[in-house]
């Protein structure tokens, strides 16, 4: 259960990433007034030496001549005396007060180690999930230098990512080995490299960059620890392969293919991570030809609804087991603009409830921000949900408050039901309005890759467009939940994504949909 509880986190929003590009542009803009002020202090510094060195080059071709003359005389005391303290306050004098200050002011705002380490995973969920090489990434649009790349490699070994550390590694050395200029050295990234590649199980090349390292630093007291112990290691194999019959020879061949089939990402908590990257990369969808004949699209009055007789909304079939029906130019760009507005001010890392503890709590697979608007907010609001009662004939007085959520770049909700499963009987039950019946997800923007919500159970996308909505039920007419509506957000790969939900829950509906115990109903 989703709720906008206030909590600091590593996901910002694409309002703060904004706020924070102005930020930036304020302090760049404080930061030139402080250079044009030490530039003028300067200049004023340099005609000062040079009116002084024409004068002293003059008085010292004959001293007693030009001190014989009073007011030469009179002008060095004053010179000394008084001007020389002047030159003194003027040198010692700190122009970048206001700037120091602006960036006090301004750094109170400024993103945390957490919120750095997020946009870095980020970075590396993307790659995971479309499959980008870190070639691509670092030398694209905007290219990565060594140090970008050798952050995020350190990212990742300080979560004991070696494929990660590895990849981003590897491509800072490849980028120091062409001649890139670096504050990061070459020992330092090589030392990194030997040992998420030896943690992986590759003796051979783990020696082989920790040999390189050495002939960089001979004295580097790890590298020489493991270059005797992977040595060691390496002998002790060759000596068990040497003593070994053709039985145990194929056995090991096959124990070093399985480790070279393994070895990439860590270990994942998500079974299904496979098929749900397959689909938010638009592979794998399970649509056959036979089944996309019996898909349409149409002009839907709701029986006849006296709203929609005459001017009957879009309606097109996405999928049809379980039935996703999206719902075309259902919010328009004013009304969309001011629901962003009234969320904006509001947006909090969405929370999750976790079943085994009965609290709200951040979750690692569901990365966005929330916020909830009531229908007495304003008129636009209760518009909303009054056209999504008359759309899909469902009594939303019961329903969960309009929840509005932003995805940046990175964004994404893992694989999850929007119904309480059987092992979770309280979910919902300080709201008594039972479990969710249905889900209304609305569509605030395009995106220009990524951010698709897939069904991962059958192998559905649905791809976002902007003031469209989608709907399914999320239970059977049995009260049974479907299992088959699994889903998921996709990582968002570029733009920035905007979706407003409403969960309609089983209480006024006992009229409205009948219950039965046919599930295929």
């Amino acid at each position: 259960v989703v709720t906008p509880l206030a909590l600091r986190c590593s996901a910002l929003d694409c309002c703060q990433m904004t706020d924070l590009l102005y930020t930036e542009k304020d302090l760049v803009t404080s930061l030139k007034d402080y250079i044009r002020a030490e530039e003028s202090k300067l200049e004023q510094v340099k005609t000062w030496a040079q009116k002084l060195d024409v004068l002293s080059a003059t008085a010292t071709q004959d001293p007693e001549g030009f001190l014989g003359h009073p007011v030469n005389a009179f002008k060095l005391m004053k010179r000394l005396n008084t001007e020389w303290g002047e030159l003194e306050s003027l040198v010692l004098k700190d122009m970048s007060d206001g700037f120091i200050s602006n960036l006090t002011i301004q750094r109170q705002h400024f993103p945390n180690d957490d919120d750095q380490t997020g946009a870095a995973k980020a970075l590396m969920r993307l790659q995971d999930t479309y499959r980008l090489d870190t070639q691509t990434i670092s030398t694209g649009e905007l290219p990565m230098t060594v140090e970008d790349c050798f952050e995020l490699g350190k990212i990742a070994y300080s979560d004991a990512d070696y494929y990660h550390t590895e990849l981003w590694m590897e491509q800072a050395l490849k980028q120091l080995d062409g001649g890139e200029e670096s504050t990061v050295d070459m020992v330092t990234i090589l030392d990194y490299l030997s040992y998420s590649i030896y943690q992986q199980g590759e003796l051979e090349r783990a020696l082989d960059y920790t040999k390189r390292l050495l002939k960089l630093d001979s004295a580097h007291q790890r590298a020489n620890g493991n270059l005797k112990y992977f040595e060691y290691q390496l002998a002790k194999q060759k000596k068990v392969e040497a003593e070994e019959g053709l039985k145990e020879k194929e056995e090991r061949e096959r124990e070093k293919r399985e480790v070279s089939e393994k070895k990439g990402r860590p270990a994942d908590y998500l079974p299904e991570r496979r098929k749900y990257e397959q689909l938010c990369r638009g592979e794998g969808i399970k649509m056959t030809p036979r089944r996309q004949s019996r898909m349409f699209c149409r002009y839907s009055d709701n029986n006849r609804h006296p709203l929609y007789v005459l001017g009957p909304v879009k309606q097109e079939d996405e999928w049809d087991r379980p039935r996703i029906i999206r719902y075309h130019d259902i919010l328009s760009n004013s009304e969309i603009e001011k629901v962003k507005e009234l969320a904006k001010p509001r947006l909090r890392r969405a929370t999750v409830h976790d079943p085994q503890t009965g609290k709200l709590t951040t979750a690692h697979y569901r990365v966005s921000k929330s916020a909830w608007l009531t229908a007495y907010e304003d008129p636009v609001v209760d518009k909303i949900n009054q056209r999504i009662e008359d759309i899909t004939g469902l009594n939303v007085k019961t329903a969960e408050e309009l929840q509005v959520a932003n995805y940046g770049v990175g964004g994404q909700y893992e694989p999850h039901f929007d119904f309480g499963r059987k092992d979770e009987p309280d979910a919902f039950k300080e709201l008594g309005t039972g479990n969710r019946i249905a889900t209304w997800l609305i569509y605030m923007s395009d995106v220009p890759s990524g951010g698709a919500t897939v069904f991962t159970d059958v192998g559905a996308a649905v791809w976002p467009k902007k003031g469209s909505a989608v709907f399914w039920y999320n239970l059977f007419a049995s009260g049974e939940g479907d299992y088959s509506t699994r889903h998921a957000a996709c990582p968002v790969l570029v733009g920035n994504k905007w979706v407003s939900n409403k969960w309609i829950h089983e209480r006024g509906q006992e009229f409205r949909r009948r219950c039965t115990l046919d599930e295929s109903d």
